[in-house]
């Protein structure tokens, strides 16, 4: 890597500057204030999905997009000419369209990928979302959490708190992260899933009550500025439940994330996690938990248990480099650790006897935004409009399956799940959702089994750890030009 990325730096090593955040990246300039909670619970409506063959880009102002060439190969995928200017804003995916080109759909046939629709409701961009099972939960900044079942708008929940930066789905429960730094708790009926009732918020009322009567119960966020320490003060950016679902983590970017027991919703621990920003988290295996921050850096801790509650340890720090680290995944064998940062790149850990970096996998011009993962396969959405799909084969290589484009503005989050319809019991295949800041979800079909000539990538290898680098056929270099971070 010739980017500054170092491997295993222990805590007290000093960095090289670091690329300032872009502050108010939700496309929102102003800070929202408390509002009071309201439990709104609607019913069924209709459905709001629109077809492959005549779906339309919501934007008024963006021109037609034939769905039918939406599983594109790699030379189609870029909507911009390299900019030679060093503001991250010069090319910003908002500046223009894509305006793909036909081609020939059997493409689309022959590798058994393609879009089969989206989502499309007018109330602003998708900033998070959940799948499981059949349904799907978008969260947008309308603040509406919208719920859809088989394709097909189900249900919404409201709360007037903030915009849905994150949803975590355990069980009948549904837990959502606000911009306020408030968590909201919802439970399915048992008698009606399409209704849904808010049950608390985290903390609980009276937690937060306990806790403002004992000053030992502060933390000084600023000079002169203390807060309960059970509570987030600023924007929640992600939520991640424990392998076991009895814990759900949540992380700020008050630069702290947050340990709750599932069962009685209370605060177990509040850990100061990075200098900046925590972007995202994920738990993982051995009760390792993962943190990236907009101060450049991936860090482990180990959760230890101790009497009722739970005690995180700092174990090491993955990576240091100058760009935010805005993305963390995990592979569902709990072998690889996936993430991205605002450079574009996806670096990779493999798990062994110890965590050891495996390798890059370049092909995104801009910010990598959102990271999945389902069987063999990774999905990174970007702030360059499009999602690449990447399969690791049982040599540990990564080979570029599939390059989607089709949304208009930045690609802020994924969900996948196994298709249900699939017959073969051979075949992996998989629906993937992709939410973006262009106010739709789109809805796509992918096979483990598809072919991997659709997009052809050359295999380089770092001067210093030998790691592989992964490069799709136009992947670029963004050396000398700072990415914009879309949070």
């Amino acid at each position: 890597m010739s980017r500054g990325h170092h491997i295993f730096f222990e805590e007290g090593t000093k960095r090289g500057r670091k690329f300032d955040k872009l502050k108010n990246s939700d496309l929102d300039d102003h800070r929202e204030e408390e509002a009071g909670d309201r439990c709104i619970i609607t019913h069924r409506r209709s459905s709001n999905i629109a077809s492959a063959s005549d779906s339309e880009i919501y934007n008024p102002a963006a021109p037609k997009y034939d769905a039918s060439n939406s599983l594109m190969v790699l030379e189609d995928r870029c909507p911009f000419e390299p900019s030679t200017s060093n503001s991250p804003f010069s090319k910003s995916p908002w500046s223009c369209h894509m305006s793909p080109r036909p081609h020939d759909p059997s493409s689309t046939d022959a590798s058994g990928n393609a879009l089969l629709g989206m989502l499309v409701r007018k109330e602003g961009p998708i900033y998070s979302m959940a799948a499981t099972g059949d349904l799907l939960y978008t969260g947008s900044d309308s603040k509406n959490i919208r719920v859809w079942k088989n394709h097909q708008e189900f249900s919404e929940f409201k709360a007037d708190s903030g915009l849905v930066k994150a949803i975590a789905i355990a069980g009948r429960r549904v837990f959502t992260g606000h911009k306020d730094g408030g968590i909201r708790v919802w439970k399915m009926s048992k008698k009606n899933e399409s209704v849904y009732k808010r049950v608390g918020t985290l903390p609980t009322m009276g937690d937060y009550i306990k806790s403002s009567m004992k000053p030992k119960k502060y933390a000084e966020v600023r000079h002169h500025h203390s807060v309960v320490w059970i509570k987030h003060y600023d924007a929640i950016s992600c939520l991640s439940l424990s392998e076991d679902g009895s814990l759900l983590y949540s992380a700020s970017w008050d630069k702290t994330f947050k340990v709750w027991r599932i069962s009685d919703s209370k605060c177990l621990e509040s850990v100061t996690a990075h200098d900046n920003d925590v972007n995202s988290l994920v738990a993982g295996f051995d009760g390792l938990v993962f943190t990236g921050s907009a101060d450049g850096t991936i860090k482990v801790w180990r959760r230890e248990i101790q009497g009722k509650g739970t005690k995180h340890f700092f174990s090491q720090t993955l990576l240091k480099q100058e760009c935010a680290v805005t993305a963390l995944a995990i592979n569902p064998k709990s072998t690889i650790v996936y993430s991205g940062s605002s450079d574009g790149l996806v670096n990779y850990w493999e798990r062994e006897s110890s965590l050891s970096h495996g390798g890059v996998l370049k092909s995104h011009r801009l910010a990598v935004l959102c990271i999945a993962t389902a069987g063999d396969l990774v999905f990174s959405g970007s702030a360059d409009l499009v999602i690449c799909v990447w399969k690791r084969t049982s040599a540990g290589e990564h080979t570029c399956l599939s390059v989607f484009t089709g949304h208009t503005g930045p690609i802020k989050c994924l969900a996948v799940e196994k298709d249900m319809e699939s017959k073969s019991s051979e075949e992996q295949r998989w629906i993937l959702y992709s939410g973006g800041l262009d106010e739709s979800v789109r809805v796509w079909k992918l096979s483990e089994q598809a072919p991997n000539n659709i997009v052809q990538y050359n295999q380089q290898h770092n001067s210093t750890t030998g790691a592989p680098i992964l490069s799709s056929a136009l992947s670029f270099s963004t050396r000398g030009r700072s990415s914009p971070v879309i949070r």
